[in-house]
Parts: structure tokens; sequence; C-alpha cells
């Protein structure tokens, strides 16, 4: 490199016209379904050319992908920043069931990206279905982590009754009183908590 050069790093930053597809495709998908949203629609409500729209995504697959990463992305975040705020499992586990019933309660609420995706792409082998699975093991890998916390021997039964809780939370909120559908939830997790937090306490106490 010659002295006194500035050293160029390439950008790395998505490009606009890539970030409009890509939340025009999110707010389509979650609000009205995958398989009904089509690609013209999509290029014409991020008003970007065809040819742009092929550039960034080779196929209709692909920004699908990107879409359900995106939502993981978030969703993450979410739980990352609950674990983050509390030092106790227990409160780790409550502070992510109060994110989930807060998502329950918005106004655009349309129950699970990633469970609505699942029943549009039922074919094990399709990559949308994989990156679904994906997304729901590393759920329920990180809650089973959190729960062997509270009461490691029963870590595995209660952290899949977690995601059960959470995911007829999310079904039922589509359909019925959003906040009394929370409230059932939030209790479900009160008292699966309790019960695993009793049980640690028992064999602590022999």
């Amino acid at each position: 490199m010659l002295v006194g050069m500035a050293r160029t790093e390439p950008d790395t930053r998505p490009s606009a016209a890539r970030l409009r597809l890509l939340n025009t495709a999110t707010r389509l998908f979650y609000a009205e379904g995958i398989h009904s949203v089509g690609v013209d629609r999509i290029i014409a409500e991020a008003q970007v050319t065809r040819a742009t729209f092929y550039r960034h995504f080779p196929s209709k697959d692909d920004l699908i992908l990107a879409y359900l990463r995106e939502v993981h992305v978030l969703e993450r975040g979410l739980v990352e920043a609950a674990i983050a705020a509390n030092s106790a499992p227990v409160d780790s586990l409550l502070g992510i069931a109060g994110a989930i019933a807060q998502n329950v309660q918005s106004p655009a609420f349309r129950g699970c990206a990633f469970l609505n995706a699942a029943a549009e792409y039922p074919d094990a082998g399709h990559p949308v279905h994989q990156e679904i699975i994906a997304h729901r093991q590393w759920f329920l890998d990180t809650l089973t982590m959190l729960m062997a916390q509270v009461h490691e021997e029963t870590a595995d039964p209660a952290a899949r009754h977690f995601v059960m809780l959470r995911d007829g939370a999310m079904a039922a909120g589509c359909l019925f009183n959003p906040t009394l559908v929370s409230e059932t939830f939030l209790h479900g997790v009160e008292g699966l908590l309790r019960i695993n937090t009793e049980r640690q306490s028992a064999e602590t106490d022999r």
C-alpha cells in the first residue's frame, strides 16, 4: 500500500432497494400470508424494477427466507434482551413471557410468523420449512438452557411446555380477546415456573 493512501473498506451495508423490498415483503407476508402475495405486488409497492428485485433475490423463496431470518433476528433480540436484563433464570423466563404477551396485544398482531409460514410450507424438505424448524429449535434450546438453571431434571419437558403455552397464545391471540389470552398465557408460565422452582427447593432441602 502506498504511504498516505486512504484504505477503502468494502461497503457491506444493504442497499436501499433491498431494504425496501424486504420491508415491503415483511409487512405483506405477515399481514396477508406468503402465497397470497406475489412478486409483482412486492415490486410495485417497493417501487423497484423487476431487474432490481432479481438482483437481490434470485427467487421468491430467497425473499421468504430473508423475511423469516429478519423475524428471527427480531425475536432473538427480544429474548437476549430479557436474559441480559435479569440475572435470575426465572426472571429471564418471565421477561421472555412478558415480551410474548406484549406482542400478542399489539394492534398489528397476526399470530406467529413462523407458525403461519409452516402452514403454507408443510413439506419438511423445503428450505422455508427447514428455516422454520431451525428458528423453533433455537427457541427451544434457549428455554431448555434457562429451565435447566431452575430445575435441571425437568428442563426438557418444562421448556417444551413453555413452547406449547406460547404457541397456544399465538394462535388464540388472533381469535379471542388478546388481553385475556395474554393473561392466561402468563399465568400458565408462572405456574410452570413455580412448580419447577418448588421441585428444586424440595431437593435442596433434603
